[in-house]
């Protein structure tokens, strides 16, 4: 039973006489070092429980050369990151990945340019092992900071940039195709898309997928969003102005096709007898809520948060980065049917 200690914490000494070892025995053991033979190591561990002896971070640093932390960067301004359940659920999957190892998840957002400066020093600084940076914009100077940095990093999504670098991604384009296809089965041949911001490789892998399945489309019929409700409502008037006759549209994601229903609603088109739609993410929050329930693309969004984190993970165990680093996931997609497509 471990012994309760009140105003003294237990100290590493007390854990070597316990065990009946050395001072250097107790702290290799405790600090994840080797070379210690296992029924001593045995013997320590057991007076570590008994005591209720807590390991120093700073010591079990040096031992390991490891700070037990791991950045997660995301690429936006807090007003997007709490408002969209996207980044709560990969978040999620990162967490309990992280958990499950023991280590603690210190996250950074870019509320804009001014706050590159601050991530580079905190990455640089020898605060955390590796990085999961996610949502990134063409251009976006994190890869460059955290190769700066010599530092590991796996992205959530595909990268922008040239360099082989591991990220976790959904198929975009074969799940965009899908939508326009299942759009195209029911018959619609005036099918709309509503992208996303398109200095984003999701938006534009996206748009691929639709332009896939339809090769000679109306420009028109495309207009861009930010992945964001209020701006899947400007895109659809914009879309209905243009093109009045569209019966279907497939939008980017959730959020912006909850707004498109809503200006195809005040604008006396019912769906889906007028106009078909569907969302691309199936965050559940969203798509069983809206009046009609949502066809969407589902993509596994904790589940490619706990990949993100198991990469890395392995990465830094094996010690490597680089052209070694581990080798990306594309994880598949499917369509989830409901009533408005």
């Amino acid at each position: 039973m471990t012994e309760q200690y009140f105003g003294t914490r237990p100290t590493l000494e007390a854990v070597a006489a316990r065990a009946g070892v050395s001072r250097a025995t107790a702290s290799r053991v405790v600090n994840g070092g080797t070379g210690v033979r296992p029924p001593l190591v045995d013997k320590v561990r057991q007076a570590v429980e008994e005591l209720g002896y807590v390991p120093n971070p700073a010591a079990r640093s040096l031992v390991t050369r490891r700070t037990g932390a791991v950045a997660v960067v995301v690429a936006e301004p807090e007003t997007r990151f709490f408002s969209d359940p996207f980044f709560s659920q990969q978040i999620r999957g990162i967490s309990k990945e992280l958990s499950a190892h023991d280590v603690q998840l210190v996250l950074l957002l870019v509320e804009g340019p001014d706050d590159y400066g601050r991530i580079s020093r905190y990455l640089t600084g020898g605060h955390v092992d590796g990085a999961l940076a996610f949502s990134l914009h063409d251009d976006d100077p994190l890869p460059g900071i955290t190769r700066g940095a010599g530092m590991l990093t796996v992205f959530g999504g595909r990268p922008g940039f040239p360099a082989a670098v591991p990220y976790v991604d959904a198929d975009n384009r074969g799940g965009a195709r899908e939508a326009v296809r299942h759009l195209q089965s029911l018959g619609r041949r005036r099918i709309a898309h509503i992208a996303g911001p398109l200095d984003q490789t999701a938006s534009t892998d996206r748009l691929a997928g639709y332009r896939d399945m339809l090769p000679e489309a109306d420009p028109a019929l495309v207009a861009e969003g930010a992945f964001t409700t209020a701006s899947g409502a400007r895109a659809m008037t914009e879309l209905l102005d243009r093109r009045p006759e569209l019966d279907a549209v497939f939008a980017a994601n959730d959020l912006m096709a909850s707004g498109a229903l809503r200006v195809l609603r005040e604008h006396g088109r019912r769906v889906p007898e007028d106009v078909a739609l569907v969302g691309f993410d199936d965050m559940v929050s969203i798509a069983e809520a809206t009046d009609p329930p949502l066809t969407t693309v589902r993509q596994e969004i904790e589940e490619m948060g706990r990949l993100m984190a198991r990469l890395l993970l392995r990465g830094l165990d094996q010690g490597v980065s680089g052209p070694a680093a581990p080798s990306s996931v594309i994880t598949p997609t499917t369509l989830v049917r409901r009533a408005s497509a």
